[in-house]
């Protein structure tokens, strides 16, 4: 079974104004690099990494859901696996990067690394060949990981059956634990060697966690848009989008407290080089995002989430995972964009064109990729307890 042409009108109306948002944002890049290729490789870095972050935290989510079996998942797990499956295509876009790289890492720069204390202690790490060989390993990890749930999901709709049930719960806990790895070793690639004098232990664990928040939320943004006027919203009971506010509370709650012992940690050293991060977000207006993100990242959700009345309805809570997304986004240029500006805040015209421009890409993919699959995998047997799966055949 397809989705009905409800669904897919409904999709449409999102991808095609995405693809002519990106098409017209990537025309702005081509500018950008003719005019300004720092800037650019910079925007779009952070950009970059903003997207990826739905995607594998989409990827991460779709795991822990196949382990639990939750009747949250079944309301969104088609959505997190169109979202893993731009993975590829985020491969694809990682390709431009390749040719900025020293425009973004001074390690990379010719001296760079006569700096004894830097040659000692990361010579091993921060060499290019090796920087390549990591990322085309973490993209075969990501892209197979994402590429097996999906197939298998495809092919549970065919058959049914218990046994693909059991294949998923095998596969997803080593699945998991290679996500967890892969990215802690790429989120020290590609943002914490943007200042390679500084470390954090912790840092791989905090990106993590954002990534799983903004998957969460970015499906959740995505069923409420969806399941709107929708017949298929009246199977769905209150309980599972009620767990689904607890699960973005979880992330929130998560994130904040890894991101407050990493700085807890780092003041109680007080050593000049593990403070440079903090540092570079600690002046010139800098201090004043630093703000918003814990006001806006953690009280503002974190109020809203305690609410039950607001995680019941679908409505609600996609308006709390919409404005987690936005303040997610703030959160990427905040942990990139201070390691250039270090003099203080600043906003280029490419930091708000290269989100928009992969944004509308990827928008586009994902909504072909969800377009013509089934949005709730009917024959899944953890299914029944949840939901009426004739009901929601007949509506759906």
């Amino acid at each position: 079974m397809t989705n009905s042409q409800e669904f897919r009108d409904a999709i449409d109306r999102f991808v095609r104004p995405a693809l002519i948002v990106g098409i017209v944002g990537a025309i702005g890049c081509v500018v950008g690099v003719i005019v300004d290729p720092a800037q650019f490789f910079r925007s779009y870095l952070f950009a970059y990494l903003f997207w990826l972050s739905i995607a594998l935290g989409s990827l991460g989510v779709l795991m822990v859901h196949h382990l639990t079996g939750g009747a949250w998942g079944f309301v969104i797990r088609r959505l997190l696996e169109g979202a893993a499956m731009t993975i590829p295509f985020m491969a694809l876009l990682f390709v431009p990067l390749l040719f900025g790289l020293h425009h973004l890492f001074s390690w990379m720069q010719p001296g760079a690394m006569a700096d004894n204390e830097l040659r000692h202690k990361s010579h091993f790490f921060l060499n290019l060949p090796w920087f390549l060989a990591r990322a085309a390993l973490y993209f075969i990890v990501w892209s197979g990981l994402a590429i097996v749930l999906r197939r298998w999901s495809l092919e549970q709709d065919r058959v049914g059956g218990g046994e693909i049930t059991r294949r998923f719960q095998l596969f997803c806990g080593p699945g998991l634990v290679a996500y967890t790895l892969t990215y802690s070793l790429a989120a020290i690639d590609w943002i914490m060697a943007l200042e390679p004098h500084w470390y954090s232990t912790i840092f791989g664990m905090i990106v993590i966690t954002g990534q799983g928040l903004a998957g969460l939320a970015f499906a959740i943004l995505i069923a409420g848009r969806l399941l709107r006027g929708s017949q298929l919203k009246e199977v769905i009971p209150d309980k599972a989008y009620h767990d689904l506010g607890h699960l973005l509370l979880a992330f929130v709650l998560l994130w904040a407290y890894m991101s407050y012992s990493q700085y807890i940690i780092t003041w109680s050293g007080n050593i000049s080089t593990e403070s440079l991060w903090y540092i570079h977000r600690g002046h010139g207006g800098w201090q004043s995002v630093g703000l918003f993100l814990i006001l806006f990242h953690f009280f503002a959700p974190f109020i809203l989430l305690l609410f039950g009345g607001l995680k019941k309805h679908i409505g609600s809570l996609s308006a709390i995972a919409a404005g987690v997304l936005l303040v997610h986004l703030i959160d990427q240029f905040w942990m990139v964009m201070p390691a250039f500006y270090t003099a203080g805040f600043r906003i280029h015209w490419l930091d708000i064109v290269t989100p928009l421009a992969i944004g509308g890409l990827w928008i586009a993919g994902f909504g072909r990729l969800i377009r013509d699959v089934p949005l709730v995998p009917l024959q899944d047997p953890r299914l029944a307890p949840h939901f009426d799966a004739q009901e929601a055949l007949d509506r759906g």
